[in-house]
């Protein structure tokens, strides 16, 4: 008999052990349960290193109590406790870490806005908390299939926000596509979380310079913050800079200021 390695993720330990449990009671289901992000992470590495992957994640969307949407979620590496303050910052890095592992999100109450960033994120799929057993191994089941499930009430909801969101996007990459390519890479510095001196450190430029480009990124973008350019990095795709061993980023020549 396959069975099918299930990992709960809930910071409230008796709906954990309570769900966990009920899982375990099937005779193709084997469960494990973890009460944070970063305890999540470790059992998906240690299941690695042990021959034993994971092939479904539960992740409470309340996850660390922090509502999510309310500032850009961080993807995180595996092994990185930083930046796991959601359940759906943790689908976006078990999707970075291991990207067979499906991930489910499990909710108190149907939400369109945050179903959606569940999808964007990863998931394939978001399910009341209240749901019944059989519904719930019907969507385990159904995702390791490739299947993506939603409840039929928030569809519409889901679709209009992921439309929304893409048509935010192309705005955004247009902006992104209009900077120089000196710009773009202060840009990715910016959404790395560098001040103006650490970007002149690591892009070999003054500060004087580097609050020009400053300057300019904000002005094409059209924004008035650090923090409204970096969100709009983000929507349009923008990764942050990858500083590299040395944590300097070596700038071509061809882009030199």
């Amino acid at each position: 008999m396959v069975r099918i390695r299930v990992l709960v993720v809930d910071d409230h330990r008796i709906f954990a052990e309570s769900l966990a449990a009920a899982l375990a009671a099937e005779p193709d289901v084997e469960v494990s349960a973890a009460g944070s992000g970063p305890a999540a992470l470790r059992c998906l590495e240690r299941a690695v290193s042990e021959g034993r992957r994971f092939d479904v994640l539960l992740v409470d969307a309340d996850l660390g109590g922090h509502v999510p949407g309310s500032r850009p979620a961080v993807p995180v590496q595996a092994g990185n406790e930083e930046g796991l303050v959601d359940g759906i910052s943790l689908v976006a890095g078990v999707r970075s870490a291991q990207s067979g592992v499906r991930t489910v999100v499990l909710a108190e109450k149907d939400d369109p806005r945050r179903a959606a960033l569940a999808l964007q994120a990863g998931a394939s799929g978001w399910v009341a908390k209240d749901c019944s057993l059989s519904r719930l191994l019907t969507v385990i089941r159904g995702v390791l299939r490739d299947e993506t499930h939603l409840p039929p009430a928030l569809l519409t909801g889901v679709l209009r926000e992921l439309t929304a969101a893409r048509k935010h996007r192309t705005e955004s990459e247009r902006l992104v596509e209009s900077l120089t390519p000196r710009e773009r890479e202060v840009l990715r510095c910016m959404v790395a979380g560098l001040g103006r001196k650490a970007v002149a450190e690591r892009l070999f430029l003054s500060p004087h310079t580097v609050r020009t480009h400053m300057q300019n990124v904000l002005g094409k973008l059209g924004v008035h913050s650090t923090l409204a350019a970096v969100a709009l990095a983000r929507r349009a795709g923008v990764g942050p800079a990858d500083l590299g061993p040395a944590g300097r980023i070596r700038a071509e020549e061809t882009n030199s200021a």
